[in-house]
């Protein structure tokens, strides 16, 4: 009896969690289809639905609404910071787990408090060095900046790589194989999981970022920004009321690509979270 009454305590908790969590992501997707623009707050459905406002999105563009651009500026962004954050994060990675030099302990030391640093205090400082190389108001700079730093977040896939037997390396070298080709040959194609963590996490970082994107574009010229900066402009006082429907369109929109990614990368992900926990 007493374990039934904890086992539905616990579900109902989690079922109360969820519907707490939900709840503000079904309004949005179903406001997504509201005919009315602005904020109804007086019906949680919409009184009349329309497909109308994913149509503005892609098919009417204005000086408000350019969400084609948007889209694509943020996928050229996030997708070579990805590609260029995974390749550093698993280099790193792979020299603090199997590599030993003079110093490798006083580097992770040194690391970890530099993580602990809220990225926001050096946003002004990186600003201003990218304003002197004249890369503000570029995607270039973004990128750059997204990627740079990207080698401290090494410690979970360091944690995965410490479970790949040291015997596999020393046999490689034995056979006269280069750090590289190890790194290449064996390390890598054994860290699919970690390689998925890594890639989600460096995807997610420019994908979903406004802070730091609305620092760095502030031109004021909608064509160079991303979606975050555009939907964000959609809330002023004088557009909340017009394109408030089309705002939550855009947010529905910006997270297919990122969910999809998620729930088949899943297993993988899972996976490469756990094993990375596993040493440190």
């Amino acid at each position: 009896m007493k374990k039934t009454i904890n086992f539905i305590i616990r579900h109902f908790v989690l079922l109360f969690l969820s519907v707490i969590w939900l709840i503000p992501i079904l309004w949005l997707f179903v406001t997504s289809f509201s005919a009315y623009k602005g904020i109804n707050t007086a019906h949680f459905f919409p009184e009349k639905w329309t497909l109308d406002n994913y149509a503005q999105l892609f098919f009417r563009s204005d000086s408000i609404v350019q969400y084609n651009r948007w889209f694509m500026n943020t996928l050229i962004i996030a997708i070579f910071s990805c590609l260029i954050s995974t390749i550093l994060v698993l280099m790193v990675a792979y020299t603090m787990s199997k590599l030993r030099f003079s110093g490798r302990k006083g580097l992770m030391s040194f690391s970890i408090i530099l993580n602990m640093f809220p990225g926001v205090l050096s946003m002004i400082a990186i600003y201003f060095i990218l304003k002197t190389f004249g890369l503000t108001n570029s995607h270039l700079g973004m990128i750059i900046v997204y990627s740079a730093g990207a080698g401290l977040g090494y410690l979970i896939c360091k944690g995965f790589m410490d479970t790949i037997s040291v015997s596999l390396s020393e046999a490689a070298r034995l056979e006269g194989a280069s750090e590289a080709r190890i790194f290449w040959t064996i390390i890598i194609p054994l860290s699919k999981p970690i390689i998925v963590y890594t890639v989600i996490n460096a995807f997610l970082a420019p994908w979903g970022d406004f802070v730091f994107a609305k620092l760095m574009l502030n031109s004021g010229i909608a064509t160079d920004w991303t979606v975050a900066i555009g939907l964000f402009n959609m809330l002023g006082k004088s557009m909340i009321n017009k394109y408030f429907s089309v705002f939550c369109a855009g947010g529905v929109i910006i997270a297919i690509p990122i969910s999809i990614l998620f729930v088949i990368m899943q297993k993988f992900y899972v996976e490469g979270i756990t094993g990375g926990s596993v040493k440190g």
